[in-house]
């Protein structure tokens, strides 16, 4: 079935920004994987060609076209590469993170750090996560004290994507202890801060290329005009209201990497033969070929119409759990069946498969785990 969700706009930006991927990134990337991080300069690199803050006003420099297409397409050609560990920093820059600043930085907030996020000077990160508590963030540990004009911020996270790049870390706190959601804000932290360190890139099992960091906050004094928002408390509120685009940018990309991986695999299996023929003649490799074909439309046409939501305004957080939930779990079940139809070359990893197969994993944990997607859409069941 034909996609019409792009229009021409979509698709030129699409092959410029294809461009940009084949020269910058692919060439790379292997060494990004070894070095378990990208330079801060692909990020400037980006910005100077136009593939950040697509939807910020013009004002601070940006594309002043608010129109989640444009991001999706940036998920979809780092995916078709195999090179999405690479720009993983980048879809966080645009996706994640920068709804927060263009939706409760103030005008002074934002004359201060949009120009530089939209040139990629400024690297952006958000630290919501802290060891032991996983998805339950009412139960953050990291404080927030008020002294005069400034916080005193101390605590710690793990697993914070742009962990080391990140020049803006977009924290959440407990500004007061004693409550649970109502006493979380967001405050942003600064490259530099007295007091903020980062720890380990972690070393994870995929996604190599993207840093993964620690980070510690010891008696870190951040003014208060710092503060995201008109006022404290509204932290939770904030995190859930933007969690849709979040877990909607991990559907975009999960599908994507899904349709990636069958069409390496599509390649590979009418060229390799066994007992005299392409493996891909064979029945059964047929059989999983048109599965893993049929369920990838399916979900890309309902990615489609959720992204369609977003930009009306209309996506909720079910519809944005189920996008995510099914994504990312079809994207684990083709990558493995994938590597599977590749035999024994899909466990090398000069093959794409087999990195995809390691970076795929963390997709049904981050952003949300597969089990509190369904936690999220059973409550709307009334169960």
């Amino acid at each position: 079935m034909k996609r019409t969700l792009y229009d021409s706009d979509h698709e030129a930006f699409r092959e410029a920004f294809r461009a940009f991927v084949a020269s910058e990134i692919v060439p790379n990337d292997e060494r990004w994987a070894q070095d378990g991080i990208v330079p801060h300069a692909l990020f400037t690199t980006a910005g100077k060609s136009g593939f950040l803050g697509m939807d910020v006003p013009e004002e601070y420099g940006g594309g002043g076209v608010p129109d989640f297409r444009f991001n999706a397409v940036v998920a979809e050609e780092l995916m078709r590469t195999g090179s999405a560990a690479a720009g993983l920093g980048l879809t966080l820059h645009n996706d994640i993170c920068m709804p927060y600043f263009l939706a409760y930085a103030n005008s002074q907030q934002k004359q201060r750090w949009l120009p530089g996020i939209v040139s990629g000077e400024l690297v952006t990160a958000i630290a919501m996560t802290e060891p032991g508590i996983g998805s339950d963030l009412a139960s953050m540990a990291t404080t927030a004290r008020r002294e005069g004009d400034h916080y005193v911020v101390n605590g710690a996270k793990t697993f914070i994507t742009n962990g080391i790049n990140s020049d803006l870390v977009i924290t959440a706190v407990k500004t007061d202890p004693s409550q649970k959601h109502k006493g979380m804000s967001l405050i942003v932290l600064e490259r530099g801060m007295e007091g903020f360190e980062r720890g380990r890139n972690l070393d994870k099992l995929g996604q190599h290329a993207q840093d993964t960091a620690e980070l510690s906050f010891t008696d870190v004094r951040v003014p208060v005009a710092n503060l995201l928002g008109p006022e404290e408390g509204q932290g939770f509120t904030q995190l859930v209201t933007n969690l849709p685009q979040e877990r909607l940018s991990i559907a975009v990309a999960g599908v994507a990497a899904a349709r990636a991986a069958l069409t390496w695999t599509l390649e590979y299996v009418k060229e390799r033969k066994a007992f005299g023929r392409p493996v891909g003649s064979f029945q059964n490799s047929k059989f999983a070929l048109a599965e893993m074909d049929t369920e990838i439309d399916i979900a890309q046409h309902y990615v489609d119409d959720c992204v369609r939501a977003l930009n009306a305004g209309e996506l909720d957080a079910v519809d944005a759990s189920k996008a995510k939930y099914w994504c990312t779990e079809l994207q684990g079940r083709v990558v493995d069946r994938c590597l599977q139809l590749h035999g024994g070359y899909g466990y090398m990893n000069e093959y794409p498969i087999a990195r995809a197969y390691a970076d795929a994993r963390i997709t049904r944990i981050y952003g949300g785990t597969t089990e509190i997607m369904k936690e999220v859409i059973g409550r709307s069941l009334g169960v």
